[in-house]
């Protein structure tokens, strides 16, 4: 396998950009396919060394994902583009919750794994117990849960422990550096959730009442390009909590059971 960054920084995506992984072999492939930069294609090309881009899979359709499509198809026409419904992308063949494909050498199955987006999904090589993980989790950081465009927290909990009932040895994701202690990974996640969840009913009894004021309240000295994100993680917790009968809805405002 070799991590090919993407070269699309931003305070979204990380200093080198996304993460894409080129898995070498009879059947070329690559996991997530960027965002079309130039230095990116170069890079693909050299490691095929002249060879065609066979396959890419996609762990979910959000842009910074599969924007560079269109480029790697121009540049490698043939290549066959694979992910999980509901959302498409023009031209892919859709994949099915734990499908086998032929990848490089060996092959991957596909695990759906959704909350961060209804169609993100997981690539499981059982046989180096590697999970190739998109945006499910990361090192260094936290995974927005965007209610508002199809973000699901408690499913979200759930797809974490779907991978650790899989024992993975180690950890791909689509941004930063390998996760080598997988179990320890999902245990801070699913803690620093539950954090979360007592801050929102404290930020709730404290008088604030919509999903801005209460990010306001925690998320402190956050970047503007994603005060819009962390709005919308409060508004995932709320219904999380709404639908575990803790808190309710009137109107636009929200308040503690």
């Amino acid at each position: 396998m070799l991590l090919l960054p993407a070269h699309n920084p931003s305070p979204w995506t990380g200093a080198t950009g996304n993460n894409t992984y080129f898995l070498d072999g009879a059947v070329t492939t690559l996991i997530d396919a960027g965002a079309g930069h130039p230095e990116h294609i170069a890079a693909i090309g050299r490691a095929l060394g002249g060879r065609p881009l066979m396959q890419i899979l996609v762990t979910h359709g959000h842009t910074d994902h599969v924007s560079g499509i269109p480029a790697l198809g121009a540049r490698w026409p043939g290549v066959q583009v694979r992910k999980l419904p509901p959302e498409e992308v023009p031209g892919a063949t859709l994949l099915h919750d734990g499908e086998a494909i032929r990848a490089g050498d060996g092959s991957m199955r596909a695990v759906w794994t959704p909350g961060h987006s209804q169609d993100h999904c997981c690539f499981v090589d059982d046989s180096a117990r590697e999970i190739y993980c998109g945006d499910l989790i990361r090192a260094g950081g936290t995974i927005v849960i965007a209610a508002s465009r199809g973000g699901d927290l408690r499913a979200y909990l759930q797809s974490l422990e779907r991978v650790r009932s899989l024992a993975p040895r180690r950890l791909f994701p689509g941004h930063g550096p390998a996760i080598e202690d997988p179990a320890a990974a999902i245990d801070a996640y699913v803690r620093h959730r539950a954090e979360r969840d007592v801050q929102v009913l404290e930020a709730l009894r404290s008088g604030l009442d919509t999903p801005a004021s209460i990010a306001s309240r925690i998320y402190v000295g956050l970047d503007p390009s994603l005060e819009r994100a962390a709005v919308d993680t409060v508004l995932a917790h709320l219904v999380k909590l709404e639908a575990e009968g803790r808190v309710s809805k009137r109107g636009e405002t929200w308040q503690v059971v």
